[in-house]
């Protein structure tokens, strides 16, 4: 995130803008994650696609975790 500076603002922004609650945040150089309820999870994650320009048509695979 320090070379482009605002995502987090605009990340945060987008889940506030649905009202979606973010119950823990946590940032690194490479990653934002956050914790917000299971039944606001559909939600967050297309207010977020849309405030990033993601999607479209096609389904991606994220594989998640410390891949091991």
């Amino acid at each position: 995130m320090r070379s482009h500076p605002g995502v987090t603002a605009t990340f945060c922004e987008a889940l506030a803008a649905v009202g979606v609650n973010i119950e823990l945040i946590s940032t690194s150089e490479i990653r934002i994650s956050v914790l917000c309820r299971d039944t606001e999870l559909d939600k967050a994650v297309v207010a977020l696609h849309e405030a990033f320009g993601l999607g479209g048509d096609e389904e991606a695979t994220v594989y998640a975790g410390t891949g091991r």
